[in-house]
């Protein structure tokens, strides 16, 4: 049924997401009482239908029958009106013979009289009298065939109207508590999706206090880079057509296909209207030689994971498309808010390779990836003391 599907759905959805608040859990219960609700009022719907189906076959029985009768006192009123008339020619042939000598008047009659029977009885024949008695009899039964017939009508017009006003009211049933199933419904996604934003709000929160921390603790003008276990891997391992281009902010490449994460990380941000093609995928690594960096990858790129997520070397975070700019690959602010390392330093001035630009392309080439192209040696600026180096 769609609304055990939606339900089962729903709650598949919500396995392993930390509870807002003590609602959820009404919600949940309310949700499989409508359910339950829903199911036992369709189940009402359809037999009401089914009542009102039969209702409906009954009347066109009974119209059926009943027709069947009309047509049989019409041929009735056929048979009497010929019989009828060859009473009154018969009365009419016999005085103009010169034979009896009654009123012919008293031969129209209707209905015939047993006393004018009785007078032309051994001219018209037994035939004429049996069928003057048959269709006396028919006559009476079918009047009566019609007024029980038209009884049952009566009664199963009523039976139909009942059955299509029951129908009605569990139809409303239904809506009802179709509204009141979508209303529950949408407070428990909510729910959801509140407990998930508060758990990403405090899981960032508490990584950028960590940071902060460390940052803190570091003398001015110096990185703190700790390194922790793990591995970082080639991004551009799965780019078709790689074409290396210039060292600046960071360093661009042309090509198409899937971009990794350098390594462990969390994505701070996706999208930035500030650079050509709205995308400026950025997230903080967590291990490695370079815990605490942020590694910014923008342009040419179709996001393919959210703020918040984990990544690890292994994480596809965008495709990589033949657009008119290429990607651009590099460091990124702490805040992962669009804005570059080498434009925190000041160190860019639109076309000139940047000393953050050349470190990123250093450790590019590190794991396997073609380095940039540089436009000026050395590079313009200085790396903050303790920055890692490749």
């Amino acid at each position: 049924m769609v609304v055990a599907l939606a339900l089962g759905a729903l709650a598949a959805s919500a396995v392993g997401v930390p509870t807002a608040s003590a609602d959820t859990g009404s919600d949940q219960a309310e949700l499989a009482h409508l359910s339950a609700a829903l199911r036992e009022d369709g189940e009402q719907v359809q037999r009401d239908v089914a009542r009102y189906n039969a209702a409906q076959a009954r009347v066109a029985h009974v119209q059926s029958q009943l027709a069947a009768v009309e047509q049989e006192l019409v041929g009735s009123e056929e048979s009497k009106s010929t019989a009828t008339t060859r009473v009154k020619q018969l009365a009419i042939d016999l005085y103009m013979d010169g034979g009896v000598e009654p009123s012919v008047s008293a031969y129209f009659e209707d209905p015939i009289t047993e006393a004018t029977r009785q007078v032309y009885a051994d001219t018209v024949g037994a035939n004429f009298r049996d069928d003057i008695d048959a269709f006396n009899a028919a006559t009476v039964e079918s009047e009566r065939a019609q007024s029980d017939l038209r009884t049952d009508q009566e009664e199963a017009l009523k039976g139909e109207q009942g059955a299509a006003a029951a129908q009605l009211t569990a139809e409303s049933i239904l809506d009802r508590d179709d509204a009141s199933f979508d209303s529950v419904q949408a407070n428990l996604r909510a729910s959801v999706a509140a407990a998930i934003a508060q758990t990403e709000a405090e899981e960032r929160e508490e990584e950028e206090g960590e940071l902060a921390n460390e940052e803190s603790a570091t003398p001015p003008g110096s990185v703190a880079i700790v390194a922790l276990p793990g591995t970082y891997g080639n991004p551009l391992r799965a780019i078709s057509a790689l074409d290396r281009e210039r060292v600046d902010q960071g360093v661009d490449y042309s090509g198409y296909g899937p971009m990794f994460a350098l390594g462990d990380g969390v994505v701070l941000s996706t999208t930035n209207s500030g650079w050509p093609g709205g995308t400026f995928i950025a997230y903080r690594l967590v291990d490695g030689p370079a815990p605490g960096l942020v590694v910014y990858a923008a342009e040419d790129l179709l996001p393919r994971v959210s703020t918040g997520e984990r990544v690890t070397a292994d994480t596809i975070i965008g495709s990589m498309y033949e657009g008119p700019d290429g990607i651009e690959t590099g460091w990124a602010d702490p805040s992962g808010d669009g804005v570059t390392m080498a434009a925190d330093a000041r160190q860019f001035d639109g076309s000139n390779s940047t000393a953050f630009g050349a470190n990123f392309s250093q450790l590019l080439a590190s794991v396997g990836a073609p380095p940039g192209v540089m436009q000026n040696e050395p590079a313009t600026g200085q790396l903050p003391a303790g920055w890692p180096s490749w």
